[in-house]
């Protein structure tokens, strides 16, 4: 399971990198105007779609099943199964993006009512999501192929697909630009072109995986129809935190100009750690948590989740304390370029620090997710689930006039952190998860060295000079916080220090 969560891991870090690049030169180029929220906002209907099917409900529920008829049946059956469930997806998935496609604007009247009164940027965001529905249609089918080869124990292909996204987008906007009314028209056909690549990587990677499978006819099976009723409820259940973002860019339409765009800088950034960590370790630990389930293994079920706990416990907290901290520092040296201006980074550097904070919370969410998932019960995470929903928009009409930009950022961390302790506190109840000794033994001492780490970077940073942050600036707040936090931890015996050297000896002798 860590071999899986670092490899897993190594390819997004790659995914997010790139991605850096890719928002550094949407920044320079369009900084936080009418154009970039237009384009923000058209991204996230596809973008929703793809982090609920890629990494939520469909990896949810067909993970687990595949994984089973995998370990009890054999290839034939679970080819069988494949080939399937692509029937159905592929069926369903044509018939959203026809609809998608008609229905539009009034579907984003619904996503974006502070556009209605913006006829220019309304229409902006019109086209540019007609442009990008599409890739919806290759991203799901991409989550299907990509749930096989993970139930297989391959992550590597699935997991770097994303840097096609990336790269496509960053070679449209770059090449295509100058033939287009503007940019957002270039970088929307890099993101649906992207989309047909990522397919295309995965389907080779099946095949040299050994898999061959043919697309049958259309047919509910009893397997499929057991797949989809786990997969609908999950579909709320385990995309609770992305229909949160998606309700804050709800909001975001109706606060000032560039609000959007604020919103998504910071929750990129966010979104770097959130990802390497927290998605790569719920990648790999639902497979591992279903295969020792399906072989009455709950003991190491259970072992799996806690050293699943400790190791996104352990990254994502400096990452959170880090990016709370020293927010506006790292907007400085990111994106302050172009047309993008020091006044932007202060605002998206608030907006960061409040997504921030909930970072570790986003982290276990999933990880104690597929806690539930294993065990087919996706009812349990789907009532949770709605209960943060309606939170979320609750805290986010409270906050939206009195703190800007910031409100719905420190919504999504809120109720995220509510989300988070009732999955853990009902997998306790059911005694499907508790603390083992060695957890109770390192978690205290994690919390410890972040309290440390906080406040040296804080000392550090009331001694720099005000305005722009440099880079020589940034780095030293990075070396700071991360000697004063891996130093105690050390000292303190927090880390598994043989656990990760093993894990690289391993990845060696593969190699």
């Amino acid at each position: 399971m860590i071999r899986g969560a670092f490899t897993v891991g190594l390819w997004t870090m790659a995914s997010r990198i790139l991605g850096f690049v890719r928002d550094i030169l949407i920044a320079a180029i369009l900084g936080t105007g009418p154009i970039a929220d237009a384009f923000f906002v058209a991204l996230r209907l596809p973008n929703l779609f793809r982090r609920l099917f890629g990494e939520g409900a469909f990896n949810a529920a067909f993970v687990p099943a595949i994984s089973t008829i995998l370990h009890q049946e054999g290839m034939e059956a679970a080819t069988s199964f494949a080939e399937e469930a692509t029937a159905v997806m592929a069926f369903w998935l044509g018939g959203i993006t026809i609809l998608g496609e008609i229905f539009m604007p009034w579907v984003l009247y619904v996503l974006a009512p502070g556009f209605a009164g913006n006829h220019g940027k309304f229409a902006l965001a019109v086209v540019f999501t007609r442009i990008m529905f599409p890739y919806l249609f290759f991203v799901c089918l991409t989550a299907l192929f990509s749930g096989v080869l993970n139930a297989m124990g391959r992550f590597a292909a699935a997991a770097a697909a994303p840097m096609l996204f990336n790269l496509f987008s960053i070679g449209f906007m770059l090449g295509l630009s100058r033939y287009t009314p503007n940019p957002g028209y270039a970088l929307a056909w890099g993101v649906t072109v992207s989309g047909i690549a990522q397919l295309a990587l995965v389907v080779w990677a099946i095949r040299g995986a050994g898999m061959r499978f043919t697309l049958p006819k259309l047919r509910f099976t009893p397997r499929i129809k057991k797949l989809f009723q786990r997969m609908a409820p999950a579909l709320v259940g385990a995309g609770v935190t992305q229909l949160n973002v998606s309700i804050d860019i709800i909001i975001g339409t109706l606060l000032p100009a560039g609000s959007v765009s604020i919103l998504y800088y910071a929750d990129r950034v966010n979104q770097l750690p959130l990802g390497v960590i927290g998605t790569a370790a719920g990648t790999a630990l639902l497979p591992a948590v279903t295969r020792h389930i399906a072989l009455k293994q709950d003991g190491e079920a259970m072992s799996a989740l806690n050293r699943a706990m400790e190791s996104v416990l352990m990254l994502t907290l400096p990452a959170a304390i880090g990016l709370s901290v020293a927010g506006k520092q790292v907007m400085d040296v990111l994106f302050v370029r172009g047309a993008f201006t020091e006044h932007n980074a202060i605002l998206a550097g608030h907006s960061l620090a409040a997504f921030a904070i909930g970072l570790p919370v986003f982290a276990l969410i999933k990880i104690f997710t597929p806690g539930f998932y294993a065990r087919g019960d996706t009812m349990t995470p789907l009532k949770i689930g709605v209960a943060a929903v309606a939170l979320n928009l609750g805290l986010n009409l409270l906050f939206m006039h009195p703190l800007k930009a910031v409100g719905p950022a420190l919504a999504t961390s809120l109720s995220s952190a509510f989300q988070a302790v009732l999955l853990v506190t009902i997998l306790s109840k059911r005694t499907h998860f508790g603390l083992d000794a060695m957890a109770r033994q390192r978690t205290p001492r994690i919390l410890l060295c972040g309290a440390i780490m906080a406040a040296a970077i804080y000392a550090t940073e009331r001694l720099l000079p005000g305005g722009k942050t440099s880079i020589p600036e940034f780095l030293l707040l990075t070396v700071v916080g991360g000697v004063f936090y891996f130093g105690p931890g050390l000292l303190l015996k927090a880390f598994d220090v043989e656990q990760l050297r093993h894990l690289l000896k391993r990845r060696r002798a593969k190699a």
